[in-house]
């Protein structure tokens, strides 16, 4: 009997021993080559309040152990943390060393100002962190004349999401093509019962993301050569087909809708389709946010007549402040982050980022539903950099780019709409910057 108490006491020990070995080895992993160069140095970074921030919180004393680097981050939300770092990066402070930030929205600005570092020589000289691994569309996001003012840390694409069960009953599949989208919206419409077809962004801001993708499957782009793009016939026919598709089979106040109200329809089952960001699955299959948790299906964005250009974009990257003293720290920090094995680990929690081997294995699809991660590795591989111009004023230009958008779902003149935003923009683009 005593033998056997030993017995189990060792095994016991051993499996526990086992286990945490295992942990050590999974840990280790994450800070595998990270350097101890620079241990003593502080480093101040300033995050938002984002998924992405509260995973990476996590493994940070991995880092720090590793490193002898000390961190001392910030959260701000999204507006405080855009103002946070302008007034400091204006004022050449060197209030944080590396920070979360917007490329689309705030790259440009950034770059033109000198107040990021180039990350050119950064990752050329870091041949194994392995640049070309981060997905060429992503990585245009955050080049700006050959300047690398970011590394990509999330990223997103336009997606379809439908109504598994209504497409069942229906016998239908989901949309391949806009023609088909168009069709299957109007078939499923039922604007007596509080049904749609389709819901979508219709604000004028806010839509312009969302419409970028059908403008460039048309064949258009916010800027061509320098010049606004929006007087071409693809630009005209995308507008044309946006609002028509919203009026027609969108719900009432579609023009007053951002994402949240968008999504709100969809997630009270009152629409068939909706076509937004892939980063808002979780919101759709919560059964305590979504009536239809277990209904819905998610589908690539459809092919318009210049194929399915939907647009796959960095929406957050990390930069390095043009001011710090810190700039190797800061960029062992930044390289370490955004290193595959630390991808993987934040891609498993739910996560997506940018690196093609994470989307390419098996454990870099483990943290996400089995069809929406085969999309979206199918479109990782596709799409545009861009989903708005890409300009320094970035808020102005939405405004004018965007009125087309209303225009057209309200019912107006929409050849006189763009051309009366056309101008607009030309104007615009020969005062920006």
């Amino acid at each position: 009997m005593r033998r056997t108490l030993i017995f189990i006491l060792v095994l016991a020990l051993v499996t526990t021993l086992g286990g945490a070995l295992v942990q050590a080895q999974d840990d280790n992993a994450l800070v595998a080559g990270v350097s101890d160069e620079f241990a003593g140095t502080e480093l101040r970074l300033i995050f938002a309040n984002h998924p992405w921030n509260n995973a990476i919180q996590q493994l940070l004393p991995q880092f720090e152990a590793a490193s002898g680097i000390t961190l001392r981050v910030e959260s701000y939300f999204e507006d405080q943390l855009s103002q946070r770092l302008q007034i400091g990066l204006t004022s050449g402070t060197t209030q944080a060393d590396a920070f979360m930030f917007r490329p689309l929205q705030e790259g440009k600005l950034f770059a033109s100002n000198g107040w990021v570092e180039d990350l050119s020589e950064y990752v050329t000289r870091d041949a194994e962190w392995n640049w070309e691994d981060f997905q060429t569309a992503t990585r245009s996001t955050v080049t700006f004349d050959d300047f690398l003012y970011g590394i990509p840390i999330v990223t997103e694409r336009e997606m379809l999401y439908y109504r598994a069960d209504i497409f069942e009953e229906n016998g239908l599949e989901p949309p391949a093509t806009l023609e088909e989208l168009e069709a299957i919206a109007a078939q499923l419409n039922n604007p007596d019962e509080e049904f749609y077809g389709v819901v979508i962004r219709g604000r004028r801001s806010p839509a312009v993301t969302q419409f970028s993708s059908f403008l460039y499957s048309f064949g258009g782009d916010w800027i061509v050569d320098g010049q606004s793009g929006l007087d071409s016939p693809e630009a005209l026919e995308a507008y044309t087909y946006y609002g028509n598709l919203l009026r027609n089979y969108g719900p009432p106040g579609t023009v007053n809708m951002s994402w949240p109200e968008a999504l709100a329809i969809f997630q009270q089952g009152k629409a068939a389709m909706w076509i937004d960001a892939d980063v808002f699955y979780a919101n759709v299959i919560d059964s305590t946010q979504s009536v239809v948790a277990d209904s819905v299906g998610f589908a690539p964005f459809p092919e318009g007549p210049a194929g399915a250009n939907q647009y796959n974009v960095t929406s957050w990257a990390l930069g390095m402040n043009a001011g710090s003293p810190n700039k190797d720290a800061a960029w062992e920090f930044i390289k370490w982050a955004t290193s595959a094995p630390v991808v993987l680990e934040l891609q498993q929690r739910g996560t997506p980022g940018a690196r093609q081997s994470v989307w390419d294995s098996p454990e870099g699809l483990s943290g996400f539903p089995a069809d929406y991660a085969e999309v979206v590795q199918l479109q990782s591989a596709r799409g545009v950099g861009y989903d708005r111009p890409t300009v320094i004023r970035v808020g102005e230009a939405r405004d004018i780019v965007g009125a087309p958008i209303v225009t057209a779902i309200e019912g107006g003149d929409v050849e006189a709409a763009v051309r009366e935003a056309h101008e607009a923009f030309n104007a615009f683009l020969e005062t920006d910057g």
